[in-house]
């Protein structure tokens, strides 16, 4: 029988857990999205969106603001008014903050901040956790608590909250983003009487009375001048100096309720302990631990775990250590680079310095944990090793080979602590397959139905879906203090069955652990298809072994390529944990519990999947010998070049912890073309191509997310050198007769998405149902397949005849965008895609943060590629709310060496005058005259060679800039709507000549799916849980109501003839141009497959007009303004009845769904009825000046 949980137990994440408390105590919260402190705000609004109460009675109101710039002003206003308030944030958005927290600090304002401390941008961008974030904001003022684990997490939120209003002194309350943040836990749960006699109701009437109020006028915010803000600034050092005691004290009243005691610095280990590790953060857990096991072994150590760092309290952490203590080692989760040390470090080293121990204990100092690198006991190990050295390096690194600076420690990867009953699992899932969010139910079915302790923690990388994720799962009848990944499982679960042909999957798995496969063959074929080094593992370690054919489960239940719940079934029936009854019937209500809101139909379809699966699951019989002489394949192939052997196929594999600091540059620069070596293999079904149908129109060229399906156009004698399998037809041209023509897939590039097929207008007459391309099986025709892929990519470049600039003719040229970790069927490539084969060979892109940065640019490898010459789009990413002005910068900086280029032509002497003039009155408009302009340059370049004049030397160095480059600025409505819309706003404003695509999801997709001013009315997204009330932006009309700026808004799903239109305008656009495209997207709630059909379906409601505004038109006495897109026909209704987005409120809040889509009917209506009226209206004429006024007579004339 489950027991039912305690009332004050629960299971859950960090971000849950301080989530929790904020809302029963505040009365506002002021947001904005950023991985990964964004649940903590998405839980608050959708509390506040269902009307439920704080502690006072009260539903807290939660705004979204256009960055954290912006949340953090709305909070300093609000505190000035007298409302207790809380945010969250982490990374670049806690710096956004920066100038706010001064003075939020400097006016000495009750207040809390959340952080989940998060790396910042530096060489590049990490998503991941560790404390540079929090370590910029130390001299701002604010307290900093730091929590160690989801239960500290849960509460410090409370004592925080208690602390701030009795000191008045901010605080800012962080704990490791992901590795706390992100890990779920069983904690006991703060009741609501435990909360409310935290806060003493005297600091808040103490609080109001100091708002800002005409009832009682002050002024705040004044300008001081030399004679007095010194001392002005010195006033509040009491409020600071009664923090710590304060905190104490805070500490031992909750101790006293609660049982859970906390120190300002708390010291675990041998009372006399001779080395100690000092440190805070998930890393204390970890060192405890591994303290506890070596001290049982008959060392002497101990660790000081830091919770207060600011103000810091020099006495209490020398209180702490014992008087035995001879060395300590102080870890710090950042780099200050030229810094003698780093923070943590600082503080103590001065403390020490400044006590009567100072000398008689040596301290050294560490960097651990950078972007979330793990911290394992084994490092702590090391760490205590170098303690006991002769000579100890005074500064070091751990975790990491550094061998050119030599600071790295060696550890022992072998060392392990852990305590036999503790159940170990690990599971390796396709990311979007569902696996992360069965285990994360998994773990809570565990940890609330019986009285074992649980924790889940869930690697990713930052790509899209279809990127490997891997669940560590932990259970047991104590407490887990294990925040680093399992290195020895009981349980391992693969359920992506290519992952086992190129991964080492099994490192992890003890001996006589269970091994669970999805594999789609009958289970006498299973050990078959096992690679020769996975069989040889299994035997080695006496692997139980399992499979299931978990995809034919889900497709028979009906739930597609969602296989978790497959998964999850066969997991408890083979783990053991719970009676199968009970497991079942707590899948089921989980089920229930987590699908409800999608309907009564996914929740079915679910339980059949749960019905279906033991009956599916089946044991294998393990041979004493090695059956196969199939080896596991190569993570890339032989002719990769050698970076990619030697340092991103080691990334692919998943041991890019090995690889050294030799192996990378100093600047974050990587090289371009490096997808088409992962071969993903992701793809269950690829499409296949029926010669005899095809139009040859090359529709299924132009929407495929990952240039996987290709044209190509060649002569027929080429042709007749291909594989046996090689499918071609004869060329429907003209112009080139003896030419065949083929489509070709990548079959391990392919992710599968239907696209294609989808948009194929090509049917069989006999049988409309089949058309020129189907999908079918992947695996009985990967290999042919692979081998027709490797023939195409030697044909030639399609001859110029072809490259005309419609959809059929841009899809002739090669994409320099390729293989992307895009989502399956993503709407956002397409666009990307297009761009390049249109200007690759001469583009520079700024790309703000966000999905088209991650996966443009996410490591190991990265989707831009080269052409035969070498050339392909130059790109980078600056942040997230500066990517406009960046990408300005970027325009401005090639537009000066474009003039010295053209000066030094004209200045170098001895050039021949015809080159010189065929150079400067080159045609730039079409690629032929690129490529004659090329020649020249080249030309150019010959004579310039070896050149020692200084004039020469520098036009040799930039001929190059002769050609003109096209600058694109990118990124989603998230960036362009909200956090980047002042810069986007000024690049409007500046006239030059830069192209600005948006890729409009209407969510801020990487994040999550947050609300942004491209949400429409009557959406329910994160930030936005009942409903989006206000319309939205109509960025387009804000760049035309300048008058000079291109504006165009398609929809390649809807009119692919309008897109290719529209990208080749912008281009040709002597100013600034912008391409507004409608990106469809997963976090609108339905099946991307059906992504071509809902675009239509958008525009031909209304919903999305598509429409050109060419101010070139102007001059021909036309109206700037054309409509692409006819008068609605359709109701808006019918668009929103297709996505969840919409669906779900109608089930939430029926009345409020119907009155938000009624007005949601009048904003499309009144919005294509103003674009009719701009359309239809004649070209605006320029109007003359007015007359001058006539002099005003002389008094007296």
């Amino acid at each position: 029988m489950i027991k039912p949980l305690s009332s004050i137990q629960s299971t859950l994440d960090a971000n849950e857990a301080v989530a929790n408390v904020a809302y029963r105590v505040c009365e506002l919260f002021a947001i904005y999205p950023i991985t990964p402190s964004s649940p903590m705000g998405e839980w608050v609004d959708e509390w506040s969106a269902k009307k439920k109460k704080n502690l006072w009675g009260h539903t807290p109101e939660v705004i979204e603001l256009q960055s954290e710039g912006g949340a953090a002003g709305a909070v300093h206003g609000a505190l000035q008014a007298g409302a207790i308030s809380a945010t969250f944030t982490a990374s670049q958005g806690l710096l956004l903050m920066i100038p706010n927290l001064y003075k939020i600090a400097g006016e000495l304002h009750p207040f809390v901040i959340h952080v989940t401390a998060r790396a910042l941008a530096s060489h590049a961008l990490s998503i991941f956790g560790d404390h540079s974030d929090v370590m910029a904001c130390r001299q701002t003022g604010v307290t900093m608590l730091c929590s160690n684990s989801v239960q500290e997490a849960h509460d410090f939120a409370a004592i925080s909250h208690s602390v701030t209003l009795k000191t008045r002194v901010p605080i800012m309350h962080y704990f490791d983003g992901f590795r706390t943040s992100h890990e779920v836990q069983k904690i006991s749960m703060l009741s609501d009487d435990d909360v409310r006699s935290m806060i003493d109701m005297d600091t808040v009437k103490t609080f109001r009375e100091n708002a800002l109020t005409p009832d009682r006028p002050s002024i705040r915010g004044t300008a001081q001048n030399p004679d007095v803000f010194f001392q002005a600034r010195e006033a509040c050092n009491p409020y600071y100096n009664a923090v710590p005691a304060a905190m104490q004290a805070a500490f031992d009243d909750f101790a006293a309720r609660t049982g859970r005691k906390y120190n300002l610095f708390d010291y675990e280990g041998a009372p006399d302990a001779d080395r100690v590790i000092v440190t805070m953060g998930s890393s204390t857990d970890t060192v405890a631990e591994t303290v506890a096991y070596l001290n049982a072994k008959g060392q002497k150590t101990g660790v000081v775990t830091v919770r207060l760092f600011r103000p810091f309290d020099a006495a209490a952490m020398l209180a702490a250590l014992p008087k035995t203590v001879k060395s300590i080692a102080v870890l710090d989760r950042t780099k200050e680079p030229g810094a003698l040390g780093e923070p943590l470090f600082q503080d103590v080293a001065t403390a020490l310095y400044e006590s009567d121990r100072c000398g008689k204990i040596s301290i050294i100092g560490g960097r651990y944990g950078l972007g979330s690198k793990e911290f394992t006991p084994a490092m702590v190990k090391a760490i205590f090793d170098e303690l006991s050295s002769a000579n100890p390096k005074k500064r070091f690194t751990v975790g990491i080979n550094d061998d050119v600076t030599g600071l790295s420690l060696p550890y022992d990867e072998t060392f392990d602590i852990e305590s036999a009953d503790t159940r170990r699992a690990m599971f390796f899932g396709l990311g979007a397959d569902g696996t992360v969010g069965a285990n994360k139910n998994s773990i809570k079915i565990i940890g609330e139905g019986t009285e074992l302790f649980a924790q889940g923690y869930f690697v990713y990388d930052s790509k899209k879906s279809g990127a490997m994720t891997v669940s560590h799962l932990r259970f047991g009848p104590k407490p887990i203090r294990a925040p680093y990944l399992i290195s020895q499982s009981d349980f391992v679960a693969v359920h992506h069955f290519p992952f086992m042909e190129r991964i080492e999957v099994l490192a992890q798995a003890k001996v006589g652990a269970t091994l669970l496969i999805n594999l789609a063959v009958s289970a006498d074929k299973v050990w078959d298809h096992l690679p020769r080094e996975v069989q040889a593992t299994i035997i080695e370690k006496k692997l139980k072994l399992y499979a299931i054919d978990a995809y034919s489960v889900a497709r028979a239940a009906g739930m597609g390529g969602q296989i978790n719940t497959v998964m999850q079934t066969c997991f408890f029936a083979l783990a053991g944990v719970l009676p199968r009854d009970e497991a079942i019937a707590a899948i089921k209500a989980a089920i229930k519990k987590t699908y409800g809101k999608k309907g009564d139909a996914v929740v079915a379809k679910n339980h059949a999947a749960v019905d279906a699966s033991l009956a599916s699951l089946h044991e294998i019989k393990v041979p004493a010998a090695v059956t196969t002489t199939t080896p596991r394949q190569p993570v890339v192939g032989d002719a990769a070049p050698d970076f990619v052997k030697r340092v991103l196929a080691v990334m692919m594999a998943g041991d890019g912890d090995r690889l050294p600091v030799s192996a990378f540059t100093p600047n974050g620069t990587f090289p371009l073309a490096t997808t088409k070596w992962e071969k993903r293999n992701i793809a269950l079904e690829i499409p296949t191509w029926d010669a005899s149908l095809c139009i040859q129109c090359n529709k299924c060229v132009m929407v495929c997310p990952h240039a996987a399906i290709r044209s190509a156009a060649y002569p027929k004698a080429i042709g007749d050198t291909a594989p046996e399998a090689f499918k071609r037809t004869d060329l429907r041209a003209k112009e080139l007769p003896g030419y065949n023509f083929t489509i070709q897939v990548a079959p391990e590039d392919c992710t599968g998405c239907t696209l294609c097929a989808q948009v194929c207008p090509a049917k069989d007459k006999t049988d409309p149902k089949r058309k020129a391309l189907m999908m079918a099986s992947q695996p009985p025709l990967r290999e042919q397949e692979s081998k027709n892929w490797d023939f195409f990519l030697t044909l030639p470049p399609a001859p110029a005849v072809l490259l005309q600039d419609n959809v059929k003719g841009t899809q002739f040229r090669q994409p320099l965008f390729e293989f992307s970790g895009a989502c399956t069927g993503c709407g956002e490539t397409p666009y990307i895609k297009l761009l390049t084969q249109l200007y690759g060979d001469r583009l520079l892109v700024a790309n703000a943060t966000g999905c088209s940065s991650i996966y443009g640019g996410n490591l190991p490898t990265t989707p831009y590629t080269t052409d035969a010459n070498g050339r392909g789009p130059a790109w980078s990413n600056s942040l997230f709310e500066d990517n406009a002005e960046y990408g300005l910068g970027i325009r401005a900086g090639v537009d000066q060496l474009e003039v010295q280029a053209y000066r030094l032509l004209g200045e170098v002497a001895g050039l021949p005058a015809a080159l010189v003039e065929a150079i400067r009155s080159a045609d730039q408009t079409t690629d032929a005259g690129i490529a004659a302009l090329r020649a020249k340059v080249a030309e150019l370049k010959g004579l310039l060679a070896g050149a020692t004049e200084q004039n020469a030397k520098s036009l040799l160095q930039l001929a190059d800039y002769l050609v003109k480059k096209s600058v694109w600025i990118l990124g989603g409505d998230g960036w362009a709507y909200d956090i980047g819309f002042g810069g986007l706003d000024h690049v409007f404003a500046s006239g030059r000549k830069v192209n600005i695509l948006i890729l409009d999801t209407e969510v801020y997709s990487n994040t999550g799916g947050q609300c942004s001013k491209s949400t429409p009315i009557g959406a329910i997204a994160k930030f936005a849980a009942g409903g989006k009330e206000t319309g939205k932006k109509d960025i387009g009309m804000i760049a035309a109501s300048y008058g000079n700026v291109y504006v165009a808004k398609v929809a390649f799903g809807a009119k692919d003839t309008q897109t290719v239109q529209a990208f080749i305008e912008a281009e040709r656009h002597p100013g600034v141009s912008v391409i507004i495209a409608y990106s469809h997207c997963i976090a609108h709630g339905y099946n991307l497959a059906s992504g071509l059909s809902q675009q239509k379906m958008a525009v031909d409601t209304g919903y999305w007009p598509l429409y050109r505004y060419d101010p070139a038109r102007i001059e021909k006495g036309q109206s700037p303004m054309v409509l692409d897109s006819a008068a609605p026909k359709t109701p808006v209704s019918e668009f929103m009845g297709n996505e969840l987005r919409f669906k779900a409120l109608s089930k939430m809040n029926p009345e409020q769904a119907a009155a938000l889509a009624q007005r949601a009917q009048e904003a499309v209506s009144a919005r294509f009825a103003g674009y009719q009226h701009l359309a239809a209206a004649s070209a605006p004429k320029p109007t003359e000046a007015p007359a001058a006024p006539a002099p005003t007579p002389k008094p007296g004339a």
